[in-house]
């Protein structure tokens, strides 16, 4: 992911920056013919290395600047992440912690409702199932095997993330992985 990036600062590199191999008259104790002729640059030369120079110092910040954006990209999204994570969390626990008379099967549904006090139960009985509701219906819950809980609402996206990590656990094919990955996120909310 390629990112436009202009530099803050275009001064021209200056003699003292260009740093320049030494000059070596006598190379392995061999005397040179003209020493005055070798390796010596004319100021055309200077130019064009103080040009290459920048130009390189100005890719290093450009790409530098790229790969600190896509790392701040995936610092938020991660802090969305983290934030959801302690969202459901929390939403996990505060049904845990409702009244309960009867012990809670991972797979089964639950349905909570309120009573006038305020108190939160979960029955066995769906709202749909009451001759006349006395209480208020807050939502039906599926128990999952890790005792987190999805709303009835969200169990068609449930399953079918439960069926491709199942899908994945038990192959040990390279390809239906890939091609499973390619297929986009497991969660589509």
């Amino acid at each position: 992911m390629k990112r436009n990036f202009e530099m803050a600062d275009n001064t021209k590199l200056s003699q003292n920056e260009i740093t320049l191999v030494e000059r070596d008259v006598n190379p392995y104790g061999i005397a040179l013919v003209n020493p005055n002729l070798v390796a010596k640059r004319g100021p055309s030369d200077l130019v064009q290395l103080a040009e290459e120079i920048q130009k390189a110092d100005t890719m290093i910040h450009a790409t530098a600047y790229n790969k600190l954006q896509v790392i701040a990209e995936q610092i938020k999204f991660l802090q969305k992440q983290a934030q959801k994570i302690l969202l459901d969390a929390k939403t996990n626990k505060d049904l845990h912690h409702a009244a309960c008379n009867f012990v809670k099967i991972p797979g089964n549904i639950y349905h909570l409702y309120e009573r006038l006090s305020g108190q939160q139960y979960f029955s066995l009985v769906a709202p749909e199932e009451w001759s006349n509701c006395p209480h208020k219906h807050l939502g039906s819950f599926r128990l999952e095997q890790d005792h987190s809980w999805t709303p009835v609402n969200h169990l068609e996206t449930k399953n079918k993330e439960i069926e491709v990590i199942g899908r994945i656990l038990a192959s040990s094919d390279v390809d239906y992985i890939s091609n499973a990955i390619e297929q986009g996120p497991l969660i589509t909310s």
